[in-house]
């Protein structure tokens, strides 16, 4: 069995998709073309902001949003351990200093406590300056932005949502995409929304955000697109991508239940066998994967591997233990929670086309 069934899903839009290929394929402007306008609209729409701007990957849509927040060399900016390792490069790529933080035992996301926390040592210790906060929603579950948007308030610093996996996520009906002063996603193929090969977006409501990122992913172009104002990236969405993107969007919501359907006969499957996610209340995960947690990870992942079930590890090694940031000088002691989760979870298959008789008795058929 497939643990993403990307062909599944092809199989069922392959007409509207392919009519979408042929329309470009047709047209020829493969470069900056009309259904790039077009995706930016709908997931306008879809996610409830004023800009959208595409970009060619998730991680190039979080250095965007670094650059036009100006972080710089002496800049703190705060970010989970457990994540990917995007979330924390393209803060040292601009110069900066990832500062990490411990984990919520209960969804995974960021820890909102121990974020004060770290800020506060950072102020105390007066040798960089506390610029922005990345938080990420991990696995699909948006993370806590009520309590996030404070702490960013109180402290003076911008809030940076990571959506790469939360696309389609909610907190009380406010979608994914549209927290903090800049959201980032990804359509990466295994995403919830994904396209065939790599692609991203930048969601704001902020116009002055809004004019500098459309700048900085075509060379820093100004008006004439030859005078080019400010040092850019070449970080566009290709026409094609976008094609298959807007017909993904339009069967977004129909996959988006099946997916919690999914989720919901998993956990009811497995709660008594392994820990479960947690889905706090008024919040709706978009299911980038369904994660769980074992003391005994190699040997379940071993008997699910027996029945021909595929299974991953999402993430197997935090930002503090990276080679890359040895160097910061954290130990596991200082992250608890999300030490123990990366040493411990793993996750099972996870796609909208799995059928109702997939997964049975804490297994997929």
């Amino acid at each position: 069995m497939q643990f993403i069934d990307l062909k599944a899903q092809y199989q069922h839009l392959k007409n509207r998709i392919d009519q979408r290929i042929f329309n470009v394929l047709e047209h020829g402007q493969f470069i900056m073309g009309p259904e790039v306008k077009e995706l930016e609209e709908q997931l306008a729409e879809y996610v409830g902001v004023k800009h959208v701007i595409t970009c060619a990957n998730g991680t190039d849509a979080l250095t965007l949003a670094m650059m036009v927040l100006n972080i710089q060399k002496g800049d703190a900016v705060f970010c989970p351990t457990f994540t990917f390792f995007a979330t924390a490069e393209v803060i040292a790529y601009e110069g900066a200093t990832p500062i990490f933080v411990d984990s919520d035992a209960a969804t995974f996301n960021i820890c909102p406590v121990d974020l004060e926390k770290q800020i506060q040592k950072v102020i105390a210790d007066g040798k960089l300056t506390p610029k922005a906060i990345i938080a990420v929603d991990l696995f699909g579950l948006p993370a806590n932005y009520p309590e996030l948007q404070k702490i960013a308030d109180k402290y003076q610093l911008k809030l940076i949502e990571d959506a790469a996996q939360g696309f389609g996520g909610e907190i009380n009906g406010k979608r994914a995409g549209s927290f903090g002063d800049i959201a980032t996603t990804s359509f990466f193929p295994a995403k919830p929304l994904g396209c065939y090969g790599d692609g991203g977006a930048i969601f704001t409501n902020n116009d002055e955000y809004a004019v500098l990122l459309r700048s900085y992913c075509v060379h820093g172009k100004g008006a004439d697109k030859y005078d080019n104002v400010r040092i850019g990236m070449n970080s566009r969405l290709d026409t094609i991508q976008a094609a298959i993107l807007l017909e993904k969007l339009a069967e977004f919501p129909t996959e988006l239940k099946a997916r919690n359907q999914a989720a919901r006969k998993y956990t009811s499957e497995l709660m008594g066998t392994y820990k479960t996610p947690f889905i706090p209340e008024g919040y709706l995960s978009s299911w980038a994967q369904y994660t769980l947690v074992s003391a005994n990870r190699d040997e379940a992942m071993a008997s699910y591997k027996a029945q021909g079930i595929p299974t991953m590890i999402y993430y197997g090694t935090c930002m503090h233990q990276q080679t890359a940031f040895k160097s910061l000088g954290y130990t596991d002691d200082d992250f608890p929670v999300a030490s123990i989760l990366a040493a411990q979870v793993f996750s099972l298959p996870m796609h909208p086309y799995m059928g109702t008789n997939d997964i049975k008795n804490g297994e997929c058929s």
